[in-house]
């Protein structure tokens, strides 16, 4: 199934004809679109936002928020039917990135992003509206969904991927690579190596077919151009950028071109800058400083804005490393995975298998903690039990779980300087590594005949009551 937007203002019609889309006026950008957005992003329906009339910015300079925070906006973006069930999606979208090939993008004579246009002395980049997205935050931030192009000077491969983004003043702006071990770090050095600055562009407002690929993690040499027309279905359009000649996206809403100056030699103190898992994880540090040459947007430009939130909430409602863990578990002969899931913005693994032999469960719960990136709890739930929903899981982990028994730890484990619970000397010197808890929330293999029933609906039955009966008891549109 292709995706049946081509560029993100299709994509927020999509959404508005679904009863998804909010749209707010007057909010100011200090903090308060933010803040909607945190509430929305939380609440029980995560309704997508248009902010417009933005005080002290013309109307219709806007910013689209919670853009696939929903498991259906999630599922729509990546060419799924909306109205599968969570885990059905996540499913069906692990089938499909299986199969999948790369699709290049097209080039095409003419852009829409090139229907205005700010040269040199003309740049101002604070004629658009960056939010200053939490109340910690060290500044205006018009990157926080927004992906950065850069070219390999020896092979020619463009990265395309979503590095934050800080505005500092007209022309110039940062760019947070993260760590070292980044593709477009690892691009940028070789042009800084050479005495040289990089070229680069920044898109803002790409469609979602190119959001999800610049989050992906694709190996060294793949495009994400590729993958996002793998996702559409057929080729994304793109335009040279008149200054860098980079291949960018006909339809984006707002283009910087310009030159990304040798590190460290020209840096700005950059952030901080409210990370997914809730806290900050590093006050202002250094980060490369882009000159921003040329502006490229079109009429009446839309800012896709993703600010990471507090958990649960999280950019993509569908969450995709769990159909990596997933994929992981079955490459690795573990059979009869009927569900994998993550909660709190991916901090936990989830995993759900009819158990077919005694140590079935732990076998499984080993390779999905060697493959959790910085969670600390792996949960293994009989086939009974809906991995996507927290309350199933806690249900079975509170009623089939014995703490003296069923847990175990793992120590030395893969973490990140992200993790705000490492201590501060150990991230400095590249200590990085957590423990992860193992909870075996199964029935034990050798009582699953004389364990009590359970006396709910299993998740298929109570999706057979979502099919038939669901529409009377969904939210009003």
């Amino acid at each position: 199934m292709a995706v049946e937007y081509d560029d993100l203002r299709d994509f927020i019609e999509l959404v508005e004809k679904r009863g998804d889309l909010r749209k707010i006026e007057g909010a100011a950008l200090e903090h308060e679109i933010g803040a909607i957005t945190e509430v929305a992003a939380g609440s029980e329906h995560r309704p997508a936002l248009l902010f417009d009339k933005i005080p002290g910015y013309p109307a219709g300079h806007r910013i689209f928020t919670n853009t696939t925070v929903s498991a259906s906006r999630a599922a729509l973006a990546l060419g799924l039917d909306a109205d599968l069930s969570p885990l059905q999606a996540l499913q069906a979208w692990k089938s499909k990135r299986t199969e999948i090939k790369p699709i290049a993008p097209e080039t095409v004579g003419s852009a829409a992003f090139l229907e205005n246009a700010m040269v040199g002395e003309a740049v101002d980049i604070t004629t658009f509206p960056a939010p200053i997205w939490h109340h910690g935050d060290g500044g205006p931030y018009i990157g926080s969904g927004s992906v950065v192009l850069t070219r390999d000077p020896d092979t020619g491969w463009v990265n395309c991927s979503i590095y934050r983004v800080q505005v500092h003043g007209h022309n110039r702006v940062t760019v947070q690579f993260d760590h070292n071990g980044r593709h477009g770090a690892m691009i940028s050095r070789k042009y800084w190596d050479r005495g040289e600055p990089c070229p680069i562009a920044i898109v803002h407002g790409e469609d979602p077919s190119l959001f999800v690929a610049g989050f992906e993690y694709l190996p060294e040499g793949a495009s994400e151009l590729d993958f996002a027309g793998a996702i559409r279905g057929r080729p994304l359009q793109v335009h040279p950028g008149p200054l860098t000649g980079l291949p960018i996206p006909a339809k984006a809403e707002i283009v910087f071109e310009g030159y990304l100056q040798p590190f460290p030699a020209v840096s700005l103190p950059e952030g901080p800058f409210g990370e997914f898992t809730g806290y900050y994880a590093a006050d202002k540090r250094p980060a490369p400083v882009m000159t921003v040459e040329a502006v490229h947007h079109r009429n009446d430009p839309i800012l896709l804005g993703s600010p990471p939130l507090k958990p649960p909430r999280f950019h993509f409602g569908l969450p995709l490393r769990a159909a990596g863990i997933w994929g992981n578990l079955e490459a690795a002969g573990v059979a009869d995975i009927v569900g994998a899931w993550q909660h709190v913005s991916q901090l936990m693994t989830v995993i759900a298998l009819k158990q077919r032999y005694a140590g079935h469960a732990k076998r499984a719960g080993l390779i999905a903690a060697a493959n959790s990136y910085m969670g600390r709890i792996v949960v293994l739930v009989d086939d009974d039990v809906d991995p996507s929903s927290l309350a199933d899981v806690m249900w079975a982990v509170t009623t089939r779980a014995e703490p003296s028994e069923d847990v175990d730890i793992i120590r030395n484990a893969w973490s990140s300087s992200l993790d705000p619970r490492i201590p501060a000397a150990a991230r400095d010197i590249g200590l990085t590594s957590n423990s992860k808890m193992i909870i075996d929330a199964c029935i034990p293999f050798q009582h699953l005949e004389s364990y009590p029933r359970a006396s709910a609906l299993t998740p298929g039955q109570a999706e057979e009551v979502r099919r038939k009966w669901g529409h009377l008891l969904g939210p009003n549109r």
